[in-house]
């Protein structure tokens, strides 16, 4: 990050927060849901997703570490579906690497376009109620490959990724089988960046871990209140918004 105003830190903060309260609360979208905003703070996707990477990895690895030692001593379910997904790590693998080459070496400004154009194909579908949905097992293929390379590129893969598994696997479990997938897929992509000499923001953790860590506490309070809610209108009201700032994004990145 370069010099940044006092309200940029503030928004910045604040963004992290909200994203440690989605990825806990559904268990996927810490990242899609975050992006678009950040994006509009400082336009540098390679500066913000090695800073999602580690928090996802972080507090996905807590969350799940937490239940599956519950599940191992009798007092819960297992709450990862891992035949499952291990099938579909084979499938997302390969598109997952041609991804990340594609993130590394493309533009940030075209970058950013692709980023906010998946975005609001996203929000459309939230703000009408029209989830993807995976009809057949071709379906389910080429919605794994896509959000394989929609991760790959920048780590917004999971409304289609999640159109397969919450085919194949209980509610119960589907946030912490999401939790594990995106620690794999994320471990991957952090190699990608060490590899490729990318800077990976470390000094930033300081002051954003927390950000996320209270978001994290918060997510997981909404997490429970989902469970046992119907969530149309909480989605309805995110993708108006996402909508609106994807927008600005666009509009951003075609004219500046």
């Amino acid at each position: 990050m370069g010099n940044l105003e006092v309200y940029q830190i503030i928004l910045i903060c604040l963004v992290f927060v909200w994203s440690g309260i989605v990825r806990s609360g559904l268990g996927f979208g810490g990242a899609v849901l975050a992006l678009p905003f950040l994006l509009l703070i400082d336009d540098q996707p390679l500066v913000f997703l090695p800073i999602i990477a580690v928090h996802l990895l972080i507090f996905s690895s807590l969350t799940v570490y937490q239940n599956q030692r519950q599940a191992l001593k009798g007092i819960a379910e297992p709450t990862v579906a891992w035949p499952f997904l291990g099938k579909a790590l084979l499938v997302m693998l390969i598109p997952k690497l041609i991804g990340v080459f594609g993130l590394i070496t493309l533009p940030s400004n075209v970058m950013n376009m692709i980023i906010f154009s998946v975005i609001s194909i996203y929000a459309l579908s939230y703000v009408f109620n029209k989830p993807f949905k995976s009809k057949n097992k071709i379906a389910d293929i080429i919605f794994l490959m896509l959000g394989g390379y929609i991760s790959g590129t920048s780590l917004i893969g999971a409304p289609v990724v999640v159109a397969v598994f919450s085919k194949y696997v209980s509610r119960y479990q589907l946030r912490d089988t999401l939790f594990a997938l995106w620690f794999i897929l994320v471990t991957i992509k952090m190699g990608s960046f060490i590899y490729a000499g990318i800077d990976l923001q470390l000094i930033h953790h300081l002051w954003l871990l927390p950000c996320a860590a209270l978001g994290h506490f918060f997510g997981l309070k909404l997490h429970r209140y989902l469970l046992n809610t119907d969530s149309v209108k909480f989605y309805r009201v995110l993708g108006v918004t996402l909508l609106l700032t994807s927008g600005v994004g666009l509009y951003k990145a075609l004219f500046n």
